[in-house]
């Protein structure tokens, strides 16, 4: 696989404080066909100040190539390279100084698959993940591929219970998983709501982000 294709040498996009001042760091994920200056725009609609907002950029938009429930080995190697870009953007924030426990992983449908797949891989303490329309990857969720522990991390995992893209039973099942190690996960259902966010989530992260290092 030709190096182009990969992620590695994709740039973060900043916005908000800087990491040095920052109260707090998101890390936002975006989705397929989408771009890391796209979801940065939440940073307006959330309008806390003293946040740092770090948004990696997936080569070609799109972090794999499938479907998140297809099988790992096909959607590879790109779904490796995606999640070492978040890995590698999470250690930015923290070589600036800001600890697990102050960040705060957002992720829309395919940024939302990788940015709690990527959190339940290395779990511990962070200052909250946002699930927006996605669950863990893969065919069947396998709990042994998941290591650690959240310590009391809050989760938002919002989904519609119609969404063409994520079925609800993977929605709540990952819930279930992610409350299983650790995470004190809230789960909101939408009726009929298509793929998108809505505005009780993004109510819902503001207080999640209000509320670290509180």
């Amino acid at each position: 696989m030709a190096l182009p294709s990969l992620h590695a040498d994709q740039p973060v996009h900043v916005a908000g404080a800087p990491l040095a001042t920052a109260r707090l760091a998101v890390i936002l994920v975006h989705g397929r066909g989408a771009t890391a200056t796209g979801i940065l725009s939440l940073a307006r609609e959330l309008a806390v100040a003293d946040a740092a907002y770090l948004a990696p950029q997936a080569a070609g938009n799109s972090w794999y190539p499938l479907s998140f429930l297809a099988p790992i080995a096909r959607n590879e190697p790109w779904l490796s390279s995606a999640l070492d870009k978040l890995r590698t953007t999470l250690q930015q924030a923290v070589d600036a100084g800001m600890p697990p426990e102050r960040i705060v992983l957002l992720g829309f449908s395919q940024g939302a698959c990788l940015a709690v797949d990527s959190a339940a891989r290395q779990a511990r303490r962070y200052g909250g993940v946002a699930v927006l329309s996605g669950g863990l990857i893969g065919p069947q969720v396998r709990p042994e591929t998941y290591r650690g522990n959240f310590e009391g991390t809050p989760i938002l995992v919002g989904c519609s219970d119609v969404d063409p893209h994520i079925p609800i039973e993977r929605v709540r099942e990952s819930a279930a998983v992610l409350e299983r190690m650790g995470a004190e996960v809230t789960i909101r259902i939408y009726p009929g709501m298509g793929h998108t966010i809505n505005e009780d989530e993004l109510a819902r992260v503001r207080a999640m982000l209000d509320s670290v290092g509180g």
